[in-house]
């Protein structure tokens, strides 16, 4: 697939001693496919509507300085290419979303190695598909969610690719609401006000190899269906409101290979069903999966839980889950035929953590003699927690 502007028309430059002084002079005198050069220097100028196909290319990362008039750069044409700029000072509204790079109702475009700073919005996409945002860097400085915008924003978009993008200090850091077929891999989202990911209503989406970190809320994924996430990292998401990731109404998915790691809550699920969670290490948080009711046909194996205050916290007495061969590092049975399995089931949900739910102020009892003999009392006959939800068959061995 390409994307952006091919490059068979004529190469204008763009510099202050040049014929051509400004990025819309550039334009406006360019002919479609042509490339605009623009080099070393500062150019105050917002507005700029890309209405035909262009390569715009920065030499040695140019300074666009909207002087926080309004949006930046409008991408309203197919076929362009932004590669290189360093743009800055996009205007603040609370009646647009004005972003840094806005593109609309286009397709074959690519956004790529642009540093984006002092922003409302970063990279806005609207209506677009068959696109790429590649190795950017947006660093907003957001502090309340109320007068932020998003760092990537994709709303009704189709079959775009979001990889290598570094997103920090803005509301969320990659959104996305009614966009399907896209890629979100290699990126990194830390530090941001909301979520470092934060998606609804957007179908057959793959997530790989992304870090999302010390987020306010951590990652939300909500009303979606056919999602792939493998082998992220979700981690040091803390707060009486974060977790790692919470899932809700999320059908038929796999959540393979990912890394919850001190988090408050590593998932939390409610409404979602059919989901394949596999080969996922869940270390030192404080609850590793938080199942609020509703959820049904899910599947749990192959599984590290290591070292949380609670592996599993269940609100309702009917499980119509399955978990199986995973690890658990609470787990204190024993292994006689040595065959790497224990030989008593492991029951993950504690009475301590019921306890809990229903009234938080007890946390303060968790390491205390109280918790591990109403546990103990809970695990010979269990009353509260439901009978079926246990792992069968629990390694002995920590999973590699």
């Amino acid at each position: 697939m390409v994307y952006g502007a091919t490059s068979y028309g004529s190469t204008l430059e763009i510099c202050s001693t040049c014929p051509i002084k400004s990025i819309k002079q550039g334009i406006e005198q360019a002919q479609a496919y042509d490339t605009l050069l623009i080099k070393k220097g500062t150019y105050l100028e917002f507005d700029i509507i890309v209405d035909k196909p262009l390569t715009i290319i920065g030499k040695d990362y140019p300074v666009v300085d909207g002087e926080d008039q309004g949006e930046i750069f409008t991408v309203t044409s197919d076929d362009v290419t932004i590669d290189g700029l360093f743009i800055i000072n996009v205007g603040t509204s609370y009646t647009s979303d004005y972003a840094a790079i806005r593109v609309v109702k286009s397709k074959n475009f690519l956004i790529q190695n642009v540093v984006l700073e002092k922003l409302f919005f970063g990279i806005y996409l609207e209506k677009s598909t068959d696109g790429r945002v590649y190795h950017n860097k947006i660093i907003g400085d957001a502090v309340e969610e109320f007068n932020s915008g998003n760092g990537i924003q994709l709303w009704y978009c189709n079959n775009v690719s979001v990889e290598q993008n570094i997103v920090q200090h803005v509301r969320d850091g990659i959104y996305l609401e009614f966009s399907d077929q896209i890629v979100i891999k290699n990126n990194i989202s830390t530090n941001n006000v909301r979520y470092g990911l934060h998606f609804m209503f957007s179908n057959d989406d793959l997530y790989q190899d992304n870090t999302f970190e010390n987020n306010g809320a951590g990652v939300a994924v909500m009303f979606s269906k056919k999602i792939k996430m493998y082998n992220n990292t979700f981690k040091k998401n803390w707060g009486s409101a974060s977790f790692g990731m919470l899932l809700k109404e999320i059908n038929d998915s796999e959540i393979i290979g990912n890394t919850f790691e001190e988090n408050t809550v590593g998932i939390s699920i409610e409404g979602s069903n059919r989901i394949d969670y596999k080969e996922n290490d869940f270390v030192n948080n404080g609850w590793a999966l938080k199942v609020r009711g509703a959820c049904y046909g899910n599947v749990f194996s192959s599984n590290n839980f290591l070292y949380n205050s609670f592996d599993v916290s269940y609100n309702s007495k009917l499980n119509d889950n399955s978990f199986s061969g995973n690890y658990w590092s609470n787990y204190t049975g024993y292994d006689l035929d040595k065959n790497g399995v224990g030989d008593v089931p492991y029951r993950p949900v504690k009475l301590f953590s019921y306890i809990v739910n229903r009234t938080p102020e007890t946390i303060v009892l968790l390491r205390s003699l109280f918790m591990d003999i109403i546990d103990f009392s809970e695990k010979v006959s269990p009353v509260f927690t439901p009978d079926n939800l246990r792992d069968n068959s629990p390694l002995m061995k920590k999973l590699q």
